[in-house]
């Protein structure tokens, strides 16, 4: 069973009524049991360079990691580089992204962005978040993302699982992603923000699912103030964990 916060007496009372101290302790400790329960947790989202993994994140919204990964090999074959993506075929472009959905928009904005990869960066990624975001079809979350895991600059990335766990755990209370994004960010250290954001999507995928989370199989049940929001006997909870397939 979860622990009850107790009631704040201090003015920095959060969203579940504990104390900004008993937050940040609870915050971490189940962010500890979700790095050990997910030891191997990382993008799921298949690269080898900061570009391929840029253009996977933009390709990724709308549609699965698996099909993301199992369309992006022939992708990377045919375009190498940003003056690639800047110089392609529309036409061409688009069958290659018709698996994923939205192909022409997609088609649109990877043009741009290799463009304006090669006009304003010398055909390289950048590394900075207030030049990833300049880019076309790149928010806080891709360029989250790109900086966390190919540049290994820490950052949290809010997905939806993301911004669905951080507010049934109580760390906030806010929908607008920068502010879950600054909210949660002051509860850990910099240096942890990249496997949390990884530690939360996998749990999300894996257990703590929007319609039916698996609340009897939670390694983090004890610390969590929304515990019974989904199937709490342990069998039938554990049927509901997805073993972890990429998507």
């Amino acid at each position: 069973m979860p622990t009850t916060p107790a009631s704040a007496t201090s003015a920095d009372a959060t969203p579940t009524g504990e104390s900004h101290v008993a937050l940040v302790r609870r915050a971490r400790r189940i962010d500890r049991e979700l790095a050990v329960t997910y030891p191997d947790a990382r993008a799921e989202l298949d690269f080898t360079t900061p570009l391929e993994l840029l253009v996977a994140t933009v390709l990724s919204a709308q549609t699965t990691d698996v099909r993301v990964n199992a369309t992006t090999p022939a992708i990377f074959a045919r375009y190498p580089d940003a003056a690639a993506y800047a110089g392609a075929d529309p036409a061409e472009m688009e069958e290659l992204f018709k698996p994923l959905g939205f192909f022409r928009a997609k088609t649109r904005s990877i043009i741009g962005l290799g463009q304006a990869l090669v006009e304003r960066f010398d055909g390289e990624v950048p590394a900075r978040l207030e030049d990833l975001v300049t880019l076309p079809g790149v928010g806080r979350k891709t360029a989250n993302v790109v900086l966390g895991n190919a540049f290994g600059v820490p950052g949290i990335t809010v997905d939806t699982h993301f911004g669905r766990l951080a507010r049934r755990f109580g760390w906030t209370d806010q929908e607008d992603p920068v502010k879950v994004e600054h909210e949660v960010g002051a509860l850990f250290p910099k240096k942890d923000w990249t496997m949390l954001s990884h530690h939360l999507v996998w749990h999300g995928r894996r257990r703590c699912h929007a319609r039916r989370p698996a609340c009897g199989a939670c390694p983090v049940a004890r610390w969590c103030p929304s515990f019974g929001i989904g199937e709490t006997d342990p069998v039938a909870a554990a049927k509901l964990v997805k073993p972890g397939p990429r998507g």
